[in-house]
C-alpha cells in the first residue's frame, strides 16, 4: 500500500461528510426561540384586543354623543313647554277678565250704572277667585307677613314704623306690596314696613 493513500474512512472524510450534511440546517442562533414566537403571538392577540377596545370606546363616544343631544333637546322643550299648564290656565282668567271688560262701554246710560259695577264686581270677584285657584294649583303662594318677624331673604325692608299696642318690634306692621313663594322658594320679595320702638324710629 501506497504511503499517500488515505482511508476512506479516515477521520478527515469523516468530518467532510459531516460538514457537507449540516449545511442545509440554520445556525441554532438564527431559528426563533420558544419565548420569542410566544411574544409575537402574544403581540398579535394583545394587537386584537386594542382594535376591539378602540371600536367599542368609538361606539360609547356615539352613544353619548347622541344622548347628550337628547338630553339638551328635552331641556329646550322643558324651557319652552314647561309653563304650558300655567298658560292654559290663564287664558281661563283672561276670558274672565274680557268679559268684565265688556260690561264697560262709553253707552252705559246713567241709570245702568249700578247694575253695570255690580257686574264688574262679580266679574272681579270671580277673576280673584279663579287666580287663586291657578296659583294655588301651581304652588304659587302670596305671603303674609303681617306680624311675623322680619326676614331679609322674604321681605324688602320700605321703612321703619313705631310699634303700636300689639306689635312687636322688629315684625312686619304693614306690606305694601304683596311676596310671593314658588314651591316654597320665594319668587319676589314683600315690600313691608316693620315696627321698631319709638326712640329707633328711622
Amino acid at each position: 500500500m501506497a504511503r499517500g493513500w488515505l482511508h476512506p474512512f479516515s477521520t478527515a472524510t469523516q468530518r467532510t461528510a459531516g460538514e457537507d450534511c449540516n449545511s442545509e440546517d440554520p445556525p441554532d442562533e438564527l431559528r426563533p426561540s420558544l419565548a420569542e414566537r410566544a411574544l409575537k403571538l402574544k403581540a398579535v392577540k394583545l394587537e386584537k384586543e386594542v382594535q376591539d377596545l378602540t371600536v367599542r370606546y368609538q361606539r360609547a363616544v356615539a352613544d353619548s354623543e347622541n344622548i347628550r343631544r337628547r338630553t339638551q333637546r328635552c331641556v329646550e322643550d322643558a324651557k319652552i313647554f314647561g309653563i304650558q299648564s300655567f298658560c292654559k290656565d290663564l287664558v281661563e282668567v283672561a276670558d274672565i277678565l274680557e268679559k268684565t271688560t265688556e260690561c264697560i262701554s262709553e253707552e252705559t246710560e246713567p241709570a245702568d250704572q249700578k247694575l253695570t259695577l255690580e257686574k264688574i264686581f262679580r266679574g272681579l270677584s270671580l277673576l280673584e277667585a279663579k287666580l287663586k285657584s291657578v296659583f294655588a294649583k301651581h304652588g304659587l303662594e302670596k305671603m303674609t307677613p303681617i306680624g311675623d318677624k322680619y326676614d331679609p331673604h322674604e321681605h324688602e325692608l320700605i321703612c321703619h314704623v313705631p310699634a303700636g299696642v300689639g306689635v312687636q318690634p322688629g315684625t312686619v306692621a304693614f306690606v305694601r306690596q304683596d311676596g310671593y313663594k314658588l314651591h316654597g322658594r320665594t319668587i319676589r320679595l314683600a315690600q313691608v314696613e316693620v315696627a321698631v320702638e319709638s326712640q329707633r324710629r328711622l
